[in-house]
């Protein structure tokens, strides 16, 4: 008689999750708190100020830019879908989320992580093409190029995504409903399920895997071209001007890429919880924070817009 409720509890489907978070030391989370509200507001007035800048200058209507404030709209959902949550959970005792926005939060936060991943993989061949057919730059890259490669990456993002949801969402949790983590990412909920998790981790390590050396190898190759244009260059200026963009947006796909390749292409078996929910941060809160300063500020038609704008005001 007394094996019946341990049965009964065993089988019992969890609908709530409790997010652990980082911290549970109060003082450190009001900290945090300031910390990411911060870097929240400032991660929106850079992302939307580009984008509004983007839209506001005819100067800056090329696709380069256009590709720069898609890149800016997607970094601030991208933040959105995570930082809200979890300010208001450094602020409360109950951390909880309900199954549907678990999932809601997963597929947004993977939809726009794999949509950043191409979107960066089509910029280099913007300036790939600007470089070395600058005189046709405007035919090559007129909107029926730029737009179709701005949709597919969104279509590529929603299409993944869907299927990290689906296969998660499709194992049942009845161990445990603590994610030891402060967003529904897909790691710490294999973690917690009670099925076999082995084709989940099968799908995250080859689908992430193929999509981060596809996309790494067409920014390989465009700079490669870029780099062989530059060498080519006679005027100094011209040299110095090429690197500054494209330094720029090396340093970005770097970051981006090396903390994603951190996070999920490896064996499940060295999974530290603790330490990837510092990576995934990094990468979710901090990187949408950086690209604004990545691409813009070392740029000169960004500055001089933004002087431009700031006289208007």
């Amino acid at each position: 008689g007394i094996g019946l409720p341990i049965t009964m509890k065993n089988t019992t489907e969890v609908t709530i999750f409790v997010l652990k978070g980082l911290t549970d030391n109060s003082e450190i989370q009001f900290i945090l708190f300031f910390l990411f509200l911060a870097i929240y507001l400032f991660t929106l007035i850079g992302n939307l100020g580009l984008v509004v800048l983007v839209i506001g200058d005819c100067r800056l209507h090329n696709p380069m830019y256009y590709f720069l404030s898609v890149l800016s709209s997607v970094d601030a959902c991208y933040s959105s879908v995570i930082t809200p949550k979890m300010l208001v959970d450094f602020m409360s005792k109950n951390k909880t989320i309900l199954l549907p926005e678990c999932a809601a939060q997963m597929f947004l936060f993977t939809t726009f992580g794999t949509t950043e991943c191409f979107l960066l993989a089509a910029m280099p061949y913007d300036r790939y093409v600007a470089i070395y057919e600058p005189l046709l730059y405007s035919v090559s890259m007129a909107p029926r190029v730029y737009v179709p490669l701005i949709i597919a990456s969104y279509v590529g993002g929603i299409l993944h995504a869907t299927l990290h949801t689906v296969a998660t969402f499709s194992l049942s949790f009845c161990a445990s409903s603590e994610i030891r983590h402060v967003f529904c990412d897909i790691p710490p909920l294999l973690a917690i399920s009670c099925s076999d998790t082995h084709t989940n981790q099968l799908l995250l390590f080859s689908f992430v895997g193929s999509i981060e050396m596809v996309t790494v190898l067409i920014v390989l190759i465009s700079y490669g071209f870029i780099l062989l244009a530059i060498l080519r260059m006679r005027s100094a200026e011209g040299r110095r001007k090429v690197f500054s963009t494209c330094g720029s947006h090396l340093t970005g796909v770097s970051i981006f890429h090396g903390t994603i390749l951190f996070m999920y292409v490896r064996p499940s078996s060295s999974y530290a919880l603790d330490h990837d929910m510092v990576v995934s941060l990094f990468y979710s809160v901090v990187i949408p924070m950086l690209n604004p300063i990545i691409y813009s500020l070392r740029n000169k038609d960004v500055k001089e817009a933004m002087k431009r704008m700031f006289w208007k005001i």
